[in-house]
């Protein structure tokens, strides 16, 4: 045997390893990337699609990873960092893309389609036909926009923000937190002309059952609340999905490595 063969040989534990460390932190990402790790998308797909991105990632990544430690702990320890790093960056993504998601929930309630319900593993065992319709457009809207591309190439660069091995825990956990509260932020700047239509709708039925007393208010406000609520949602559908989309790209593009 030669020894390029040999070296060849003695490399390969340490090439797996790194392989194995590679995909432990792009998996965990992938299983909550918007767009890609949707629940629609069955485990297995996702898990293969993270898997497929490891032999092209490896040649570039790769040299940059440690060799496989001697002690196995050492080793489980590493694995473990990077599924928790890989699930943190998938969060981060995810959250910000739930802010439609929540938007539609909120609408329907305040349009009267609360009663609504369908199954979404997003946001719980049951949602709003309009919330569940809304979390679907935000992942079209990811794809189609190419933002699943940036949350790739931050994943990517992370290695050079966040080595293998290094994980901020008190930082991440802030970084949540101001994602989540940027999303709620966002998921309320999107309902708020619901929520003015509705206290303006409410306050013309209210003038409506004192200066008629002998109308059926209940049997006009339903009705009426919807087919308004539908009619304002089909006037702001355009401004609110523009609004959404150059947010969620801005906070795209703050994700840890898209900096």
């Amino acid at each position: 045997m030669n020894p390029e063969d040999a070296a060849l040989l003695a490399s390969l534990p340490d090439l797996a390893f790194q392989a194995v460390l590679l995909f432990a932190r792009i998996g965990a990402a992938v299983m909550l990337l918007p767009g890609l790790g949707e629940a629609e998308v069955p485990a297995p797909i996702r898990v293969a699609l993270g898997a497929l991105l490891v032999p092209l990632m490896l040649p570039v990544i790769g040299p940059g990873l440690p060799a496989q430690p001697e002690a196995p702990a050492a080793a489980f320890a590493l694995l473990a960092i990077e599924i928790v790093v890989g699930l943190w960056l998938g969060t981060l993504a995810r959250i910000l893309v739930m802010a439609l998601a929540m938007a539609g929930q909120a609408i329907a309630a305040l349009i009267g389609l609360a009663g609504m319900l369908v199954g979404d593993a997003g946001l719980g065992m049951q949602a709003t036909a309009l919330g569940r319709a809304f979390g679907l457009l935000a992942a079209v809207l990811v794809l189609a926009t190419g933002l699943h591309g940036v949350a790739l190439t931050a994943m990517v660069e992370s290695y050079t923000l966040l080595p293998v091995g290094g994980f901020p825990a008190g930082a991440a956990a802030e970084s949540v937190a101001a994602a989540g509260a940027a999303s709620l932020g966002l998921a309320l700047q999107l309902s708020a002309p619901f929520v003015v239509g509705a206290v303006l709708l409410n306050m013309a039925l209210g003038l409506l059952s004192r200066l008629a007393p002998q109308v059926q208010t209940f049997f006009v406000a339903v009705p009426g609340q919807i087919l308004a609520g539908l009619g304002l949602l089909m006037l702001l559908a355009a401004p609110l999905l523009a609004v959404f989309a150059a947010t969620l790209a801005a906070g795209f593009a703050t994700l840890p490595g898209a900096r």
